[in-house]
C-alpha cells in the first residue's frame, strides 16, 4: 500500500541537525528536479525579501520565512514526519505510533511538496516555505514542473497494491495516477453525514486518523475493494464508487457524524 499525503503549510523547526544531504533522500530519480528547485528557491529568496514574499504569497509578518528558505543547504534536518504539522499530522499522531506501525510508516507513507516533489517520513529535510501553488520565476507554477519527474518516478514506488490518494486538490497536480494504477487507486472525501458537506479542519483530522488506524491494525487491502472492507471493519461509514471507466480511479466517500 502507498498513501499519498499534502504537506502541512505550517512546519516544525529544523533543530541543530545535521543538514540536509539532497542524495540521501527517497525517490533518487526526483534528485534533479529537487535541486533545480532548490536552487531557485534559495536565490529568490536570498536576493530580494520583497519579491519572494510576493512569490511565495507571505505577508510581512512571516518575513522570517524568506530567511529559513535562504539557508535551506545550511539548516538542520529532520524526518519529513517531525517536521510536518498541522491538523491531519496531529490526528496521524507518527511518534506514539508503536514499532511495527512506525516501521509501516516509513514504508507505505509518501508526502508531497512544491519542494521536493514527494519525500519518505523518515526522509531528513530542513523545515520550509513553498507549496505546491507556488509559481518560481524561473521554473512557474510547481504543480506542472513537478508532473514530467513525477511520472518518471512514482509508477515505480506505487508498486503493485492500493494507491490510498489523500491528497488535497494543488498537490494532486503533480501527479495524476493513470492506467492500471488509476483502476488501483482510491482517492478519498470525508463528509460530515447530516449535511453530507466537506469541512476542512474534520477532512483533515479524520484522514490523518484513517491512516493511524490502518497503521495501527496493520491492515494491508491489496486493493480499493479490500480498502473499503479494512475501514468497516475500523468502524469507519465508508460509500465506495467504483469507477466507471477503465484508467480511473475509486471514490470513497467517508462519513463522519460528529465535527471534531
Amino acid at each position: 500500500m502507498l498513501v499519498l499525503l499534502p504537506p502541512s503549510e505550517g512546519k516544525a523547526a529544523s533543530g541543530r541537525g545535521a543538514p540536509l544531504k539532497p542524495e540521501s533522500l527517497s525517490l533518487p530519480g526526483l534528485a534533479a528536479a529537487r535541486e533545480t528547485v532548490l536552487d531557485e528557491l534559495v536565490e529568490l529568496c536570498a536576493a530580494d525579501e520583497d519579491k519572494a514574499r510576493e512569490v511565495l504569497g507571505l505577508s510581512k509578518g512571516l518575513r522570517g520565512e524568506v530567511a529559513k528558505n535562504a539557508a535551506l543547504r545550511t539548516a538542520g534536518a529532520r524526518p519529513a514526519g517531525e517536521i510536518y504539522t498541522g491538523v491531519l499530522y496531529d490526528a496521524l499522531d507518527l511518534a506514539t505510533l508503536d514499532a511495527a506501525a512506525k516501521r509501516r510508516a516509513a514504508a507505505s507513507l509518501l508526502v508531497f511538496s512544491g519542494l521536493w516533489g514527494a519525500v519518505r517520513v523518515t526522509d531528513r529535510i530542513p523545515s520550509y516555505r513553498c507549496s505546491m501553488g507556488v509559481r518560481l520565476p524561473g521554473l512557474g507554477a510547481l504543480g506542472g514542473f513537478w508532473r514530467a519527474p513525477m511520472a518518471e518516478v512514482l509508477p515505480e514506488a506505487a508498486g503493485s497494491g492500493l494507491v490510498l490518494d489523500l491528497r488535497s486538490a494543488a498537490y494532486a497536480t503533480a501527479w495524476k495516477p493513470k492506467g492500471e494504477v488509476a483502476g488501483r487507486t482510491a482517492t478519498v472525501r470525508v463528509l460530515h453525514a447530516p449535511t453530507r458537506k466537506v469541512v476542512s479542519h474534520f477532512n483533515k483530522a479524520t484522514k490523518g486518523r484513517i491512516v493511524r488506524s490502518l497503521l495501527t491494525a496493520g491492515a494491508a487491502p491489496k486493493n480499493p475493494a479490500g480498502l473499503v472492507e479494512a475501514l468497516r471493519d475500523l468502524g469507519y461509514e465508508v460509500e465506495a464508487t467504483a469507477p466507471a471507466r477503465a484508467g480511473a480511479a475509486w471514490a470513497l466517500d467517508v462519513l463522519v457524524d460528529e465535527v471534531h
